[in-house]
This record gives structure tokens, sequence and C-alpha cells, in this order.
């Protein structure tokens, strides 16, 4: 095959086939909204913790890391998922398309990251508490905040490397609501074994892994908490842990099983689906999980939402 098949194809369509499609307007709408109340519910997280002084523990410095990462998360697809939502199709330039994954993929690496270190946080916090101070110092913190952010960059220059060796020919349709990496891959001409090998190596590193260090973590910390005697004391740990362990659930349960299933010859409406959830509905729940299930955020927003209320009663007095 010459180069000019090779690099035939310069756009590529995106194509939602779910049935919700079948209703443009309302999947748009439910759509914009969960935007909306993930980038309001993040942004009021980084706030909270900033304002009150009871939330400036590690805990919350890696929480704020995770909503910082929300932010940005959800807006790099975002606007290409609600363009497919309404309009059934997206015309993306390869070059755009391939940005997307690259950056998608970096921020996608550092919440695993982030998630794996608060989960050593829960570890130190619940199994070492004497050693806590030391071992978790603000030296420290930003340490493991700094790597995170540093790991996810060098998977995105890996990703740059591995993607711009992908020539595109013939088809051009990517049945999903944004660019991503498995559904490419199907549309690729040319030899990707080393592609695909080096994507495996990344998952490993920024997926299995990360999910391993957790499981053990978890391990250790379920198994101090059985040795509690008091079940009123067990149920008050255990709630230090509870919404970090349902955000990991969720965000592994859904990626990994998108990422790790074989390949097939295509990208199925379970599979676009599983998509949507870890892209659209995880950033969303992130939020609302850490400010329902967490008695110190419930707090900080009572305090915080009582002190405005104050000052404007005073404002209208005077």
């Amino acid at each position: 095959m010459n180069e000019e098949n090779e690099t035939f194809v310069t756009e590529f369509v995106l194509v939602g086939h779910l049935s919700l499609l079948n209703y443009p307007k309302l999947f748009f709408t439910l759509l914009l909204m969960f935007y909306l109340i993930s980038q309001v519910g993040n942004a009021l997280i980084i706030s909270l913790v900033k304002l009150d002084s009871r939330l400036h523990t590690p805990m919350y410095f890696f929480l704020c890391n995770l909503s910082l990462v929300e932010i940005f998360y959800t807006s790099v697809t975002f606007p290409t998922i609600l363009s497919v939502s309404l309009a059934r199709v997206k015309w993306l330039s390869v070059g755009s398309c391939l940005l997307q994954i690259c950056f998608f993929h970096f921020l996608g690496a550092v919440e695993c990251l982030l998630l794996t270190v608060m989960a050593y946080d829960r570890y130190v916090a619940i199994c070492r508490p004497l050693h806590y101070r030391t071992m978790m110092s603000g030296t420290v913190c930003m340490s493991l905040a700094v790597t995170c952010w540093l790991s996810g960059f060098f998977n995105f220059l890996a990703l740059i490397l591995l993607t711009s060796r992908l020539r595109f020919c013939g088809a051009k349709t990517i049945a999903n609501f944004f660019c991503d990496i498995p559904p490419l891959f199907k549309l690729a001409c040319g030899d990707i074994s080393i592609n695909k090998v080096m994507l495996t190596v990344g998952d490993i590193l920024v997926g299995i892994l990360p999910c391993l260090l957790i499981v053990i973590s978890y391990a250790w910390i379920i198994s101090t908490i059985l040795k509690i005697h008091s079940s009123q004391g067990r149920k008050k740990v255990f709630s230090t842990c509870a919404s970090h362990l349902t955000v990991v659930c969720i965000f592994f349960s859904t990626s990994l099983l998108i990422y790790m299933k074989p390949s097939s010859s295509y990208f199925s409406d379970w599979e676009e689906l599983l998509s949507l959830v870890y892209t659209v509905l995880t950033p969303m729940l992130n939020p609302l999980i850490y400010s329902l299930r967490n008695n110190e955020v419930k707090a900080a927003l009572k305090k915080v939402f009582s002190s405005k209320i104050s000052s404007e009663c005073i404002r209208r007095l005077t």
C-alpha cells in the first residue's frame, strides 16, 4: 500500500448508536446538566477545603487535586460528547482526535494514581495512626501529588509517541461519543503490535498496579477495623474511608471493563454506555459522594453557607 493511501484519512466521524439518541434534545439536556453539576460540585469541593481550616489535612489536599483533575477531565471530552448527542455525528480531524486521546489518558492516569495515594493515606491514618503526622507530612503530600501529575505527564508523552505512528486508511467512522484508543485501533492500518504492547504496559503501570495497591491497602484497613471490639468504633473508622472506596469502585470497575477486555472488531452499545459512565457520571458523582457521605464536608458546607447568610443579614440590617 502506498503512502498516499496510508495517509488518506484526515478526519474521523464520531457516531453514537445508543437508543437514547432517539431523544436528542432530552439526552443533550441530561448530559449538559451532568456536566454543570460535575463542574460546580468539584469547584465547590476545592473552595470548601480552601475556606475551612478543619479540612486542611492530607486527605482533603488530595481530594482537591482529584477535583481539579475531574474539572479538566470532563472538559476534554464533553464538547465532543454534547455535539454527538445533539447531532448524532461529529466530524473531527485526526490530529484533534489524537490530542483528545492524549489529554484524556493523561488526566485519567493522574486520577488513578491520586486514588491510590488517597488509599495509602487512609491506610496510614487507620493502621499507623501514631506515625500519621510524620508519614503524611506536608512535604510528603506535596511530593506524592507532584509524582502523580508527573507520571500522568510521562504517560501523555508516551501516548503522543505511540499515536503519532498510527496511519489510517479506508474506514473513518468511530462508534463512540468521543475519541478513545480501543475504537481508534480498529481503524488503524499497518502493524500496530508495538502500540498494543506499549498500551498494555501503560495499562499495567497506571491501571492494574494502582488497583492492586488499593486492594492491598484496603485489605490492611479492613483487617485493622475488624480488630476493633466496638461495633460503633468499627463503623466510625470505616466511615472515614467509605467515600473514597465508593469512588474507587465506580471508577476502576468501569474503566477496567473498557480497557482490559479482549479486543473485538466492533465497539458495542454497552461499551459506549460504559465509556459515558466513566467520563460523564463518575466525575459528577465524586463531589456528591464526598459531600453526602462525609460528615466533615457536610459540616464545612453548613459553616460556609450559614456564615454567608449571616453576613447578608447583617449587611441588610446596616
